[in-house]
């Protein structure tokens, strides 16, 4: 597998605002990301939540802090719980007058294990396709300002 990290990138009808709180306020993340226990973006700050692969398979995510600029950039680690590999997410945020680019790139998907399709790159591009050009896009575009 190449290492080159999976990178999308989106613009939303939104201020910069309103995208950052949908990426790090627990409450908003369960509309649109996964259901997080407790989130706070603050470096050192470790959370965790569990997912399903495409034959039904748990895994729990583990995933720490390691960098916010607020408004601007957030990034975390992100692994699996008895399973090899790290790998960082960074949401990166772009005030474009009324609207916001954002830039998503998860790099290190090269250290998980190859003979588990949920681990290719494929299956990464889909998540976060639907996450990132779907769900978030139409959270915060339908969200009254304040929320």
């Amino acid at each position: 597998m190449k290492n080159e990290p999976f990178v999308i990138e989106r613009t939303y009808s939104a201020p910069v605002e309103k995208v950052w709180q949908a990426i790090t306020d627990k409450e908003q993340m369960k509309e649109w990301y996964f259901t997080l226990d407790d989130f706070k973006p603050e470096v050192g700050f470790e959370f965790t939540f569990p997912g399903q692969g495409t034959k039904g398979e748990k895994y729990i995510h583990l995933c720490k802090i390691t960098e916010v600029d607020p408004g601007k950039k957030l990034t975390y680690s992100w692994r699996y719980e008895n399973l090899p590999g790290n790998s960082f997410v960074t949401f990166e945020l772009f005030g474009e007058g009324d609207k916001t680019r954002l830039r998503l790139t998860h790099a290190g998907l090269e250290t998980f294990v190859t003979d588990n399709p949920d681990f290719a790159k494929e299956s990464f591009a889909k998540g976060w396709t639907e996450l990132i050009g779907n769900l978030l896009k139409a959270y915060v575009e339908k969200v009254p300002a304040g929320k």
